[in-house]
């Protein structure tokens, strides 16, 4: 007898119901301690549930999934997908919806790494809460110097340069001299806007609260700087480990170095049998335009949404394809900017969904990228 399970998940409770090929409903509230969840799993071996469906609620999904994983088939579905299927009534409890739902066959599982790629994004998710943590602790920090009149900020690239960086270090250790600190500057900025403008942007009444405060601030970006790297040469060791080859064919393609090829991994893994084609993964991953046609107008073109980390590392990698020389992103990117005169943004969006096509089909394929390179020579013309 065929049994399915569909289990409503919450932050303190699971609620459950097995759904039998009879009809039978079996319905039960669980908590979320590891004894109780082991205690839902022996009842659902008990009625012998062959396939398990829960919707990807959070985080809160994740522990649940480890419990059961080596005893069932298990389905993690989009909540939005769930809701749109057909044929629900209002007064069915979610669990038992799910349970109807995975006995027909309507649910189509997420894509759900293994257990080594789930650790890679934790750490490669995690550089990214360290990235946005570093802007916020320069912007707090570049908001104490204007407190204080410095506007050295007015005159370099950044307020994460390195002359930035050194100034911020010696005014936190008391120097508040500008004949001092502006020899800590680059003689690029000084040749630029000229000794005196970059000295007296450096003049100005500093605090002993606000020293300590540059102080403290400082040190919490040498902290996080420190947990980034940290984390990466975790990543690296276990792509090393794990997947040496995959990490150096994603390198061959032009943009990709080894924090992204690290990035890429953990975020789409290296198996993609996963994703049919090449364009099933940019549109997992949110570059697919959308397709907005009512009546013969367009009413929109914009991205989808998709995973946001893949979407963030692969769109600087375009970036930096595109500049590199006399490679076909590159050649792209000009001829659509320059040639087409087409809204760059948008540019560097085609050229991230073209490098995650090379991408598929270098994993998918296990060879390295091979840049093409048009054999058409220009025509002469007769005289």
């Amino acid at each position: 007898m065929k049994a399915v399970c569909g289990l409503d998940v919450h932050k303190d409770s699971v609620y459950l119901c097995i759904l039998s090929e009879f009809g039978e409903l079996i319905e039960e509230v669980f908590g979320v301690l590891t004894y109780q969840l082991e205690k839902m799993r022996d009842l659902m071996l008990h009625h012998h549930v062959v396939e398990v469906s829960m919707e990807s609620t959070s985080v809160y999904w994740i522990p649940i999934w480890r419990v059961l994983s080596p005893h069932f088939k298990l389905n993690l579905a989009n909540p939005y997908f769930i809701k749109q299927l057909p044929g629900r009534k209002s007064d069915v409890k979610d669990a038992q919806w799910i349970a109807e739902c995975t006995m027909k066959e309507l649910i189509r599982g997420s894509f759900v790494p293994p257990e080594t790629i789930q650790q890679l994004r934790q750490y490669d998710r995690r550089i990214f809460d360290l990235n946005e943590e570093i802007v916020r602790k320069l912007a707090k920090l570049d908001a104490v110097l204007q407190r204080c009149n410095i506007r050295l900020s007015n005159y370099v690239s950044n307020v994460d340069s390195k002359s930035y960086k050194a100034v911020v270090r010696a005014l936190s250790q008391g120097i508040t001299d500008p004949e001092e600190l502006v020899k800590l500057i680059h003689g690029r900025i000084i040749n630029h806007h000229g000794k005196d403008v970059i000295t007296a942007s450096l003049k100005g009444v500093v605090s002993l609260a606000e020293i300590d405060m540059m102080s403290q601030l400082r040190d919490e970006l040498d902290l996080a700087e420190a947990h980034k790297e940290k984390c990466q040469a975790k990543m690296l060791e276990i792509c090393e480990r794990e997947f040496p080859e995959e990490l150096k064919r994603l390198q061959t393609i032009p943009g990709i170095k080894e924090r992204s090829a690290t990035s890429l991994i953990a975020e789409i893994g290296t198996d993609m049998d996963k994703f049919e084609t090449a364009g099933h993964l940019a549109s997992w991953s949110g570059l697919k335009p959308r397709n907005d046609e009512s009546n013969k107008k367009i009413k929109s073109r914009s991205i989808t949404h998709g995973n946001v980390y893949l979407r963030k590392t692969i769109i600087e990698c375009a970036w930096a394809a595109s500049r590199k020389t006399d490679c076909f992103f590159s050649r792209f990117s000009y001829h659509q900017t320059q040639v087409r005169k087409k809204n760059k943004m948008k540019v560097l969006v085609a050229v991230a969904r073209k490098m995650l096509v090379a991408i598929w089909h270098v994993l998918h394929d296990n060879t390295n990228y091979i840049d093409f390179k048009t054999d058409r020579k220009p025509s002469q013309t007769k005289g």
